[in-house]
This record gives structure tokens, sequence and C-alpha cells, in this order.
């Protein structure tokens, strides 16, 4: 594969560690007997788990050394500083997950119009912030493993599970350039945050990225459960909104996608500067009203 070659795996296999060499990832007591094991382009062999809310196969994973090995050493021409704004939060409809569609690069916007949402099944998505390559990579590599799962089970994969899987990932780059941080939204509902250092949470409310602290003030004044499907749009549109408005990282448009028992679906990306003006206007409007009262 491209991938490979580009890692050198296939010239230096001694980095890739096989999953006979790596601990177990539960009581040995408790596995099935019987199981077979899979070996993915000789290189991967994985283990089915009996248990749907834990990682459901034994990854071959490089060790943190490797990992760091895997790692380019040329040093960059400049730092290339990004941000971003996403969010997702939990209501009595279901799952809202927002985020702008700006890609930075320090002062240069690279991309105004990229895709932070990314669906991974008809019920789960994932809204990324980082190195827009690395979120890319690893939300690819989540959804084929999720697609494998349910080849070999049957079923879709728990968001839990997923979130444990994503995290046994990540864990080996910890310390290296590898800049990750995904949430995933399901119905359910629920809402996890997972980061390229392996951290797992999981919560009602999450905002990820430079503008988080300006989606923050927002969302933690007007988050209700008893909001409605039009409240709750409009309440992530303001939150990302606003970010864009204080953060240079992040801005142009906004992607929102509401998540029920029935799937995700997504709604028309909203130019945001659109939304600037019509704000403005609004704000004109009340001045000159006062002003009248005034006089």
């Amino acid at each position: 594969m491209a991938l490979e070659d580009f890692c050198s795996f296939r010239n230096n296999p001694h980095l890739w560690t096989p999953a006979s060499l790596l601990p177990p990832l539960q009581n040995p007591a408790s596995s099935t007997p019987g199981i077979p094991k899979h070996n993915h382009s000789g290189r991967r062999r994985s283990e089915l788990s009996n248990k749907d809310d834990g990682p459901p196969l034994h990854l071959s994973l490089p060790p943190a050394s490797a990992a760091r090995c895997l790692m380019p050493t040329v040093r960059r021409p400049f730092p290339l500083t990004h941000g971003t704004t996403t969010l997702g939060f939990v209501f009595q409809g279901g799952v809202i997950a927002a985020a702008d569609t700006r890609a930075s690069a320090g002062g240069l916007v690279a991309c105004p119009e990229v895709h932070k949402i990314i669906p991974v099944h008809s019920h789960l998505v994932v809204t990324s912030s980082g190195s827009g390559a690395d979120c890319v990579l690893w939300a690819r590599a989540l959804e084929r493993e999720i697609r494998l799962y349910r080849l070999r089970h049957g079923r879709v994969l728990s968001v839990r599970g997923t979130a444990k899987l994503l995290a046994f990932m990540l864990h080996p780059f910890k310390g290296t350039d590898v800049c990750v941080a995904l949430t995933l939204s399901r119905e359910g509902p629920k809402v996890i945050y997972v980061c390229s250092d392996g951290a797992r949470l999981q919560g009602e409310l999450f905002s990820v990225g430079s503008g988080s602290p300006y989606a923050y003030g927002i969302l933690d004044g007007g988050l209700r459960w008893t909001l409605s499907r039009e409240e709750a749009f409009s309440l992530a549109r303001e939150a990302v909104f606003r970010a864009t408005h204080r953060d240079a990282y992040s801005g142009n448009n906004v992607d929102l996608v509401y998540i029920t028992e029935k799937g995700w679906s997504r709604r028309d990306r909203e130019d945001l500067k659109e939304e600037y003006y019509t704000r403005k206007e609004e704000i004109g409007k009340i001045v000159e009203e006062r002003c009248r009262k005034t006089d």
C-alpha cells in the first residue's frame, strides 16, 4: 500500500509489532476459545472480542518509540499554526454537531470550504479539529475498522466501543507530532471526545478548537434539555458564529448535522458573512429605535 511505502513499514518490518506480542486488552479467562484470527495484508493480526462496549479488535500498533521514529525529522521552515471551531451537544430531540469550514495554516486561509463533520455510518458522525491530514487519516481508519466489525459480527459497534477503539489506536502516538481531536456524536444520545494522546471523555456538551472558548460562552448560557429542534439549530449556529467573529482561525461557513434515532441529516451550509451583516442590521435598527424613544 502507498501508506506502508511512505512509512517504510515494508523496509522496516520490525517497527510494526505483531498482535501476539501486545498485552491482552481483557482478562484471558474471559476470552472465548475458538475465535478465528484474521491477518490483514500479512501484517496485522486481529482478534475479535465478545464485548460490545470494548475495543472490538486487537490491533497491531507500533510501540511509542517506533511511532516517534516514523515522524519526519526535517524541521519545518515555519510553524503552521492551525485552529477551528467544532461543537456537539445533547438535547431532548437528539444530538447536534456543528463546525466552521475554514482550514488555516498560520496566517494563511488554506481552504475556506472544508468538511469538518465526517459521517462514519448512518447514526454516527465525527467532528474533527487539529491537523487536517491527521484528522482525515484517522477518521478513515476508524470508518474502515467499524465496517470490518459490522461484517464480522453483523451489528454496528456501539459509540462507547468506537471511542475506546479510537483511543486505543491513537495512544501509541502520544508525544509525537500527530494532532487529532475527534468528537463522536450519536443518537442515544451520546457525545464522546477523543484526543490524540488517548484521552476519552463522555459528556453532554463539547466544543473543541481555538474558537471553543467563545462557543462555550454562548452554549453555557443557552443550552437546555428542553430545546426544540429549531432552537437547538439556532443555538449551535450562534455559537459557531460568535466564535468565528472573534477567532481568526475559524470562519467562512457553518455546517450543522442533526442526529436522531432515524439517522443523521445535514442542513444546508450557511454563509457566516450573511449572518454577520444580518446581525449588524438588526443592531442598527435597535439603536435607531432607542434614539427615537430618547428624543
